[in-house]
């Protein structure tokens, strides 16, 4: 067989590559294949969520640039806190729930994950990678933002809500409590005045940053010391001809949690400064004379004693 090569190579004039040269020749294939990357990337964007798998056919070991687990998107990771919110998340109609980004979002920076075999960038949507429309993971909740909600912006001109308060704060436990707006449900109150185009007096009110920014999310919670005291918000509204503003007042610039205040829950031995019940609660317009025997009016319960 050896013979057999060495008499062609006399036939034909051609002389055995030398190492240098094989090296070379595969140095040049490398580059051709690697100027083909973006086309091949352009090429992906048509197609279905889940067809990766049919791309990521190519060989070698894909490039990770987010760093830690790549499949977990991070928002704090490379050049993701540069970029606008809309690069990535687009409100095409005023649907409250969330939606994944498309392929394009990802492709336009992280190409080179999309055709190489062994990226984890589709593990950050897809729950499974097999078959041709594999499943697309739970949009999930605020894990790496807060949620910020000016009151003092929203109290009064063409910002308060056409209900006022009862826009976003609805009758709870029985009507004893309020309750305020959490999680992806909330878009369904901010989104009937931020819609996908709208615009304030400071600009943009549409895109995701108006509300949220990095950091850790804590709700606020709908407890309160009066309701073990027997007050009820449904014996303080409308049919007692009483508003909100009657006894919760706007701080502005106060953080979260404090931004409303509340009457102080005590009748006999309130503070002059602050509002308590005993404000109005005063034997004039509660009981409308001086008879104070009917304290059973708010003290109740068994374990009750004067």
């Amino acid at each position: 067989m050896r013979e057999t090569e060495d008499e062609r190579r006399e036939e034909t004039g051609a002389t055995p590559a030398s190492p240098r040269a094989r090296a070379r020749l595969r140095a040049l294939a490398a580059c051709a294949f690697a100027s083909l990357l973006p086309l091949l990337a352009l090429a992906s964007v048509r197609l279905t969520p889940a067809s990766h798998a049919s791309v990521a056919a190519a060989p070698a070991r894909a490039f990770e640039p987010q760093g830690g687990d790549a499949a977990r998107f991070s928002h704090s990771a490379g050049r993701h806190p540069t970029l606008a919110c809309a690069s990535c998340h687009e409100r095409p109609d005023n649907s409250p729930a969330p939606r994944w980004p498309g392929h394009k979002a990802c492709i336009d920076c992280h190409a080179q994950n999309f055709v190489m075999r062994g990226g984890q960038i589709c593990a950050n949507c897809h729950s499974s990678l097999e078959g041709n429309n594999p499943p697309l993971k739970a949009f999930p909740g605020l894990t790496e933002f807060n949620m910020r909600f000016d009151h003092a912006r929203h109290v009064s001109g063409g910002a308060r809500p056409a209900e006022g308060c009862a826009s976003c704060h609805r009758p709870a436990r029985r009507g004893v409590a309020l309750s305020i707006p959490a999680g992806a449900p909330a878009h369904s109150n901010c989104y009937s005045c931020h819609t996908p185009d709208s615009r304030g007096p400071a600009g943009d009110i549409a895109s995701c940053s108006t509300c949220h920014t990095q950091g850790g999310y804590r709700r606020t919670p709908t407890t309160a010391r009066a309701y073990s005291l027997s007050f009820s918000h449904a014996a303080h509204g409308a049919r007692q001809r009483m508003r909100c503003d009657d006894c919760h007042q706007v701080r502005a610039g106060a953080g979260q949690g404090r931004q409303v205040t509340s009457p102080q829950p005590t009748q006999h031995f309130g503070s002059a400064r602050a509002q308590t019940c005993m404000t109005c609660h005063n034997n004039r317009r509660a009981f409308g004379g001086d008879d104070f025997a009917d304290c059973k009016r708010c003290h109740k319960g068994q374990t009750f004693r004067f």
